[in-house]
């Protein structure tokens, strides 16, 4: 630990940080992932099969399993994403060789043989100690149809569903707690608006049912971005009246949670910008589309707190991440796409939102966990490559059910605009577990250092350690021919004077700062 006073080149932004204030507990399951068949995602990047050039379990890639294990990785969500409301559990069971192909419509039109099914992603997750996150068929499925798979999961006796689990090679039941009611229903998941569907939810939810002792958390498909309406309908379908903070009606017990999506992109949907090629106008659009999260938190936030003060209905955000255009050469419906420091500053710019809406946010997941959209690991064959977002997720790790600590700001924080929307340079957030804090520190400007003056108050430091990530340029990635451009290392301008914690934060660049606590 060094100490002393340094003498900035830029003004300071002060800010107190109150260790003897703790705040709500950030669950390890905002650092959530999310593996769809979708592109490589499934085929080429968990499963493999008996390809041989691999170590493999089951079929499944050893290294990316230890890659993802190193994250902690609390919990993944499958099959999908829109695949999942076209997906027939039945026909991903039993020998290989006897399951039925399918079309995948929504992804590249391919045609999908069912070689991974529930046991091999059960499999995965046991792998990963990771809880599976299950998405039910509600488009185009049926309520029975759900309901048997939650009982060819989940129990232990001599059902119909628990014998054709036998039959098909497990004794044992699983634990499921995560249990989706459909995904996206107001589009690919069945063109529903927000009553109608929020009526088929409480039918979904009311029949995929526990046993066992095993306790579904359901989640009934929500928004996307920012529209409120349908967070408020599906709140008044459980029964909520407005200040009453008690649920009454016949919903009573549907679900237990409530999603929304939201992807970060600069442009349309139509030309969404280049994952590479970018220039720092269209980085500046970027960031601002990604602090749009702060709103949209706050807002889904608000509407649930009217009906339910108590905040006993989760808020999930089950889909975010940065969205470009495909790579070059690639098939336009499989959505890969490189990933540069600037997806590494959004990234960081959503856990920090995360970390300050705890108290209603249970569950986030990144789109998607290997080779599609902005991805933990690409793969190339037998290689593969650990991206910058897999970096702010291992280098956040510390924050995983930890102690969430307000950082009170007590200067006005510089920003860049961007159209209409502010960009800040600087986002913050702490928490404090097991004798140890973290502090993420993320400065989004292109070109400009910041300092920071951390005023640490109910703490005695012992000990202080810096990490940063950042690169020469905004566009750096890594890839097999240029190697790991952008990866963590140790970061020595971090400083005790006193009670104050001095930070040096360079441009475009994300530092975590680890505390050892007296």
């Amino acid at each position: 630990m060094t100490t002393g006073t340094p003498k900035p080149d830029l003004p300071s932004l002060r800010a107190v940080i109150n260790f003897d204030l703790p705040g709500p507990t950030i669950s390890r399951h905002v650092y959530g992932h999310f593996a769809e068949h979708l592109g490589r995602c499934i085929y080429d990047g968990f499963f493999i099969g008996d390809r041989g050039d691999v170590p493999t379990e089951g079929g499944i890639r050893l290294d990316v399993v230890e890659a993802l294990r190193a994250l902690r990785i609390p919990n993944l969500r499958w099959p999908g994403g829109c695949f999942a409301d076209e997906y027939h559990w039945h026909d991903g069971v039993g020998p290989t060789q006897n399951r039925p192909t399918m079309v995948n419509s929504n992804w590249g039109d391919v045609v999908e043989d069912n070689s991974f099914g529930t046991h091999e992603f059960m499999a995965l997750c046991e792998l990963l100690d990771a809880e599976p996150y299950i998405s039910a068929n509600v488009g185009s499925g049926t309520a029975r149809e759900a309901g048997e798979w939650i009982e060819y999961l989940t129990r232990s006796d001599d059902s119909p569903m628990a014998r054709l689990r036998r039959e098909n090679g497990r004794d044992e039941p699983w634990k499921v707690r995560f249990w989706g009611l459909g995904n996206e229903p107001w589009g690919c998941g069945g063109r529903f608006g927000p009553k109608a569907y929020a009526q088929v939810a409480r039918t979904f939810g009311t029949y995929s049912r526990d046993h066992n002792g095993n306790k579904l958390y359901r989640i009934a498909a929500g928004a996307s971005t920012d529209d409120y309406q349908w967070t408020e309908v599906l709140m008044q379908e459980l029964g909520f009246a407005i200040g009453s903070g008690e649920a009454t009606g016949p919903g009573v017990g549907a679900y237990d949670a409530i999603s929304f999506h939201y992807y970060t992109l600069p442009g349309t949907w139509a030309q969404k910008g280049s994952a590479t090629q970018f220039d720092t106008e269209e980085y500046y659009r970027t960031l601002a589309e990604a602090t749009r999260i702060e709103t949209l938190l706050a807002g889904h936030s608000a509407i649930m707190d009217a009906y339910d003060p108590g905040k006993t209905i989760g808020l999930v955000l089950d889909e975010w991440g940065t969205w470009f255009d495909v790579e070059p050469g690639t098939n336009p419906g499989f959505l890969y796409q490189q990933n540069t420091l600037r997806d590494a500053i959004v990234a960081g710019v959503h856990f920090d939102a995360f970390h300050r809406h705890a108290d209603r946010l249970t569950m986030a997941n990144i789109a998607q966990t290997v080779n599609v959209l902005q991805a933990m690991i690409l793969t190339d064959g037998a290689a593969m490559v650990l991206t910058p977002t897999y970096h702010v997720f291992e280098m956040n790790s510390g924050h995983q059910d930890a102690t969430s600590h307000s950082v009170d700001l007590l200067d006005e924080v510089p920003s860049v605009l961007s159209g209409e929307r502010a960009v800040p340079h600087i986002s913050t957030s702490a928490s404090s577990k097991d004798g140890q804090a973290l502090i993420s520190i993320t400065n989004a400007h292109a070109t400009d250092s910041a300092w920071l003056e951390f005023e640490l108050r109910g703490a005695k430091v012992a000990g202080v350690a810096g990490r940063i990530l950042t690169a020469p340029t905004l566009q750096a990635h890594n890839s097999v021919d240029v190697g790991d451009a952008v990866s963590p290392r140790p970061f020595e301008d971090v400083r005790m004077n006193g009670t104050t914690l001095l930070v040096r934060v360079p441009q475009h660049s994300f530092v975590t700062v680890q505390l050892e606590l007296d």
